[in-house]
């Protein structure tokens, strides 16, 4: 298994060359990039003896199936995009770890069929819109998406058409009706494996999550001559709303809530800021604390711009109610590990996964890898060599637990 951890961090090395800034990992969805990443995988896939296609929203998709299959199918995978400056692991490992499950699942005979899937968007980076790929996969895909614009004013249809893609085609991104499942391996993105010793965990569920941009929109005007108490200071409002955030979510047991992008016009020195846009993405394990505390964030900015003169406008992004991992699944996950001689630990996630979104179709787990330092969306994200030996080990001994269990794979 040593020989495969490494040829597992090596492949996620490699693919974190393949992006848009020289010297930076930043690769958005259905940038030139992927082109390349898609080549690199599909000679992996190919040579795994895998059925490789690229649905309409760019998924690249491998599918394994062994000799008299069932016609059953286990869903694997994470997504291949990612944040600007971003690490080599969060994404890109998951999908690598489902490409070695697949040989490891061939090298025990499985009778279960198995499809890979390296979304081409989870982020939500360039368009705003996460989950693009895992949406389409379950159904959920909403066509008003296609109009929406990044901020080079291209629309994803347009994006997708780039990509040698049609969008019309969609429809055809659904899974298949044998799928039984869908299993997501990916790091923790935090720092509570490592503060415990703990190398694996079982996902027990994701937390729900707001994201949305509010737009506040005074009036521009000449630094120098425009007086304090005559100003509509756009930033002025949106610094003081942004505060209100981080004070209701220190007061709130279990909240987080981030402001995580500005945009200020015209965005110059000596001119009072005109309009500010800003993204809040709020998150916790009980959906009507999360509903509750959107609710008081926008009243607040309400208070602001009403009081300092200034309109105000809210986009919704996202709302995603908090979502369970299938407990069947967990457990087969759960006495894996065990049965590979490591204590179990079990714990929700506090980021969004494409397992959430998949979780409203098919049942869905996850397999958490320690995060060394607790960092992600960073560059020096890492893994390591022992966690990922650990978790081809349980792969294994998954694939063993399933197999015992006949209504899984008749």
């Amino acid at each position: 298994m040593r020989d495969r951890a490494l040829r597992v961090m090596a492949e996620c090395g490699r693919i974190a060359t393949m992006t848009e800034e020289p010297g930076r990992i930043t690769r958005r969805f259905l940038t030139a990039p992927m082109h390349v990443v898609h080549a690199h995988l599909r000679n992996r896939m190919e040579a795994l003896g895998m059925t490789v296609r690229v649905d309409a929203v760019g998924n690249l998709r491998g599918l394994w199936q062994p000799p008299n299959g069932s016609g059953k199918r286990l869903l694997m995978g994470s997504h291949i995009d990612t944040v600007p400056d971003a690490g080599a692991y969060d994404g890109v490992l998951g999908v690598i770890m489902a490409l070695e499950w697949v040989q490891i699942a061939q090298d025990l005979k499985s009778p279960l069929a198995i499809e890979v899937i390296a979304f081409s968007e989870e982020e939500g980076v360039r368009f705003g819109v996460p989950f693009i790929g895992s949406r389409a996969v379950a159904g959920r895909f909403d066509p008003a998406v296609l109009d929406t614009k990044d901020s080079d004013g291209i629309t994803v249809a347009d994006a997708i058409r780039a990509f040698g893609l049609d969008p019309a085609d969609i429809h055809g991104a659904l899974l298949d009706p044998g799928t039984i499942g869908f299993v997501e391996v990916h790091i923790e993105q935090g720092p509570v494996l490592e503060a415990e010793g703990l190398g694996l965990a079982v996902v027990t569920g994701i937390v729900g999550q707001s994201r949305l941009s509010l737009e506040f929109k005074g009036h521009a005007n000449h630094a120098g001559t425009t007086p304090m108490l005559l100003r509509h200071d756009a930033l002025a409002a949106a610094a003081e709303w942004i505060t209100q955030v981080e004070s209701l979510a220190c007061a709130t047991d279990g909240l987080v809530a981030t402001v995580g992008r500005i945009t200020v016009k015209p965005n110059a020195g000596n001119v009072v800021p005109g309009e500010v846009e800003v993204s809040l993405d709020l998150r916790h394990a009980k959906d009507a604390s999360r509903i509750a505390a959107v609710g008081k964030l926008i009243e607040s900015a309400n208070t602001v711009a009403e009081r300092r003169g200034i309109a105000l406008q809210r986009t919704d992004r996202l709302d995603q109610p908090a979502v369970p991992m299938d407990e069947r699944l967990n457990s087969f996950l759960a006495d894996a590990i065990e049965a590979a001689g490591m204590s179990v630990k079990q714990m929700p996630s506090g980021a969004g996964h494409d397992a959430m979104v998949l979780a409203s179709r098919v049942p869905a787990a996850m397999l958490f890898l320690r995060s060394p330092g607790g960092l992600s969306h960073h560059p020096a994200e890492s893994v390591l060599e022992e966690d990922v030996e650990a978790a081809l080990k349980v792969g294994s001994k998954f694939f063993d637990r399933l197999a015992a269990d006949s209504r899984q794979i008749r």
